[in-house]
């Protein structure tokens, strides 16, 4: 296996992972719902408010970060992002150089 097939292969199982916890946390705040509903209903903890509808809801808003970043951020911004934004760079940082040589040689003349 060359370099970058094995580079696409680790981005690949990366990719799984971080989709596999995804679904991992999906699943806990589906069980965990339901556990605090049912402690807050059932069991008696504090049944004259509805803190599980808070606790639920500062949870979901966590799964919602957590979901952007898998599907949205690291869909976009990934390996060959990063590389074309640092090939961006370098031809500006080359530019630059090339244009400070000139100005050096521009001046060595005028006097």
């Amino acid at each position: 296996m060359n370099s970058e097939q094995h580079e696409l292969y680790e981005y690949a199982r990366k990719r799984i992972k971080q989709k596999k916890l995804l679904y991992y946390h999906f699943v806990l705040l589906f069980l965990g719902s339901i556990l605090l509903f049912v402690s807050n209903r059932f069991l008696n903890i504090y049944p004259q408010t509805n803190w599980w509808i808070w606790a639920v809801t500062f949870w979901v808003f966590l799964f919602v970060l957590h979901f952007i970043k898998v599907f949205i951020t690291d869909s976009f911004m990934n390996k060959n992002w990063e590389r074309t934004q640092i090939d961006k760079l370098i031809i500006r940082q080359e530019k630059k150089i090339e244009q400070l040589k000139a100005d050096i040689e521009a001046e060595k003349i005028k006097p």
